[in-house]
């Protein structure tokens, strides 16, 4: 039994290292899998934009692959050698760079193609993948990790516990992606913004009217300001601590705690300041100077106060 189980685990290992060193592709079109290189032949299943095959050999005008159809299964069977990208395909970035940017777009119209904004994600990753040296890389993964970030948000927000006040007590997004940008690009504007969607993990999901929230997320915002001062995000972080900052002048009155009030009005009429300043032309800068102008004719913010 010994020698046949030390076969086996050597058939095993072989077929692993062929895998490993096998050539990958990721198609650009919906693709057929077949049971035979024939198109006559049995269809197996459909392959999605940006989706992976591993190559095991060519023959003519086909391709022998295991086919990754989603996340946990995969196939194996013969596809048509068309609209397949592999590292060595020139300029092979910028097709699968150029084809994410499709789907995108597809994924924001009214009527675009079902499951496009999926298929950005996975064909954006692609790019960073296969040409971690490409200009186009690290603009890539991050597009990729905020498509991600951005569905599964939504489907958070539609749960019972996004109303928590606490962040730990509800599901957050899945931070993988986010710090893979951050870990492959430090430095860059690509980083700074993936750090800047992992705050979202530390918001309460409701204030429920108590002054804990707006402090703690006030000091969130300004660390990554002063962290990230070249941030695209840093205009947009001042302003969210500008008006977590002015929503604490009606809380603390709520609370009685009236000198806290007018602090906190001073200190949002600095951060909105601030946020102007960084970002003037921006939506951001708007939004703070609309800010400024509310908190200077003593207009609330936050809550249900009228004059």
């Amino acid at each position: 039994m010994k020698p046949r189980f030390l076969l086996i685990a050597g058939l095993a290992l072989s077929a692993a290292l062929a895998s490993a060193e096998a050539e990958r592709g990721s198609v650009v079109r919906v693709a057929q899998i077949y049971l035979n290189p024939d198109i006559t032949s049995n269809k197996m299943a459909e392959l999605d934009r940006g989706r992976e095959v591993i190559i095991f050999e060519t023959t003519r005008d086909w391709l022998h692959v295991e086919a990754n159809l989603t996340e946990e299964r995969t196939i194996t069977g013969w596809i048509l050698d068309k609209g397949v990208v592999r590292a060595s395909t020139p300029d092979g970035d910028m097709i699968l760079f150029g084809e994410a940017v499709d789907s995108e777009d597809q994924a924001s119209r009214s009527r675009g193609r079902r499951g496009a904004a999926q298929d950005a994600m996975r064909l954006y990753y692609r790019v960073a993948d296969y040409f971690p040296k490409s200009p186009r890389a690290a603009e890539a993964m991050y597009r990729s990790a905020d498509i991600r970030w951005q569905i599964e948000k939504a489907d958070v927000m539609t749960r019972a516990s996004a109303k928590e006040q606490d962040a730990f007590l509800r599901e957050g997004m899945e931070e993988k992606y986010m710090k893979e940008v951050i870990k492959k690009f430090p430095g860059s504007k690509w980083a700074d913004l993936a750090a800047f969607h992992l705050i979202d993990n530390k918001l309460c999901g409701d204030w429920q009217g108590s002054s804990r929230c707006p402090e703690k997320e006030t000091e969130i915002y300004e660390k990554y300001a002063k962290d990230h001062p070249q941030s695209p995000s840093a205009a947009e972080a001042l302003y969210d601590a500008a008006y977590r900052q002015a929503a604490l002048v009606e809380i603390y009155k709520t609370e009685e705690q009236l000198k806290k009030s007018e602090q906190s009005k001073a200190k949002a009429i600095e951060l909105a300041h601030k946020a102007a300043a960084q970002s003037p032309q921006s939506d951001w800068g708007a939004r703070a100077q609309r800010l400024l102008y509310l908190l200077q004719q003593g207009i609330p913010t936050y809550g249900n106060a009228t004059d």
